[in-house]
């Protein structure tokens, strides 16, 4: 007894360590703790135009208090010398279809990342059906179609895919939308940033989405100081939180990269006691991961794999505001904006927006936290 008591407590003691080391208090915290139900008819399936008349739902931690304002109002609750970092990474037409060799029916990839040249990890629809060494033919908007191979599963079903021959994304492939939209958009703009520059993600950070050239250059005018980031959203964005114990999960990687102007630009803002603000939640993971992973609140250039799983508990040690969509039910969005703020009033915001009928996910309205 005495034993099995010991060995529960130093087993407890070692993730106490290992949690104030990631920047943790320790929580427990149940997946269910983040349901709610959502109205389908919220699910916006269109973006709103122009970009910046979305809703903007203002949510102020000192005043404990909800404004209901439009985007284009943004600005008036900005600061010169506040910092606006925005993700710039763009979205790769990643959803593939193409034909089994052998059975001749449908195949979906969804192209997560190139490892190396014609090399990807992808999620594959049918996924039981297609195993190491099958075949099967891409569609090309060229003449000839392009040839595929299953190289490899991982143990969570991911394929790694190999490609015959020279091809090019733009001819084989479609933007990817979120499953939850359900009809192509025509203008496939609409699900990238004005201002995304380097392709490699699966999906869009969709806080930006709101942000037109004619706002970013005002908000420039004001003297706010727009810095730019770059993380490749990957899988993780669409995989469920299916533990019971939210501490249990464990986020996919995903390419980040900071380089020595933003970080100067950051630093000198928590210097001068300036504000930096997150634009979406990817900006956020970024920046506080690099902070954990320096092991220092002032930044330095890096770039690497973020697994960063930020939910209740965790202690923020960059970003002093976030600027973020409406998220899906127990998602890892909704436990990173339920960190930053009390969960308890961010669920009552939620009640809030759904009652104003906001438009929720990727192309719904966004929330500013301050």
């Amino acid at each position: 007894m005495y034993l099995h008591i010991t060995i529960i407590g130093s087993v407890l003691l070692r993730n106490l360590i290992i949690y104030h080391l990631m920047g943790f208090k320790y929580i427990e915290m149940n997946t269910n703790d983040f349901d709610y139900f959502l109205p389908k008819s919220l699910i916006a399936q269109n973006p709103i135009e122009p970009r910046d008349h979305s809703k903007l739902m203002i949510l102020d931690r000192g005043k404990d208090d909800i404004e209901h304002k439009s985007f284009y109002d943004f600005p008036n609750y900005l600061n010169p010398g506040d910092v606006l970092v925005f993700n710039n990474t763009k979205v790769i037409p990643a959803r593939v279809f193409g034909k089994s060799k052998f059975s001749n029916k449908d195949v979906e990839l969804l192209l997560l990342n190139e490892e190396k040249d014609n090399i990807w990890k992808a999620l594959v629809k049918p996924g039981k059906r297609m195993k190491i060494g099958d075949i099967f033919y891409v569609k090309s908007k060229l003449d000839s179609d392009i040839l595929g191979v299953i190289l490899d599963i991982d143990d969570e079903g991911i394929r790694t895919v190999r490609f015959e021959g020279e091809y090019d994304l733009e001819n084989i492939g479609e933007i990817p939308l979120p499953p939850y939209i359900s009809k192509k958009i025509q203008d496939t703009n609409r699900y990238q940033t004005v201002y995304s520059k380097y392709e490699g993600s699966v999906a869009a950070p969709t806080a930006g989405l709101h942000f037109t050239h004619e706002l970013l250059q005002l908000l420039n005018d004001q003297g706010i100081k727009l810095a730019y980031v770059t993380l490749h959203v990957g899988i993780g964005t669409f995989k469920p939180v299916v533990v019971d114990n939210v501490s249990e999960h464990k986020m996919h990687s995903e390419w980040w990269e900071l380089n020595q102007e933003t970080s100067d630009i950051i630093n000198n803002a928590k210097l001068n006691g300036n504000r930096v603000i997150s634009v979406g939640t990817t900006s956020a993971r970024l920046l506080e991961h690099a902070a954990t992973n320096q092991k220092s609140n002032l930044l330095k250039p890096d770039s690497g794999w973020a697994d960063i799983f930020i939910y209740p508990g965790y202690e923020f040690k960059i970003i002093d505001a976030l600027l973020t969509n409406f998220h899906l039910p127990k998602s890892t969005l909704l436990m990173l904006i339920s960190a930053f703020y009390d969960k308890d009033t961010i669920f009552q915001a939620y009640e809030e927006a759904i009652k104003s009928e906001y438009r929720f996910y990727s192309f719904g309205d966004a929330m500013f936290i301050v």
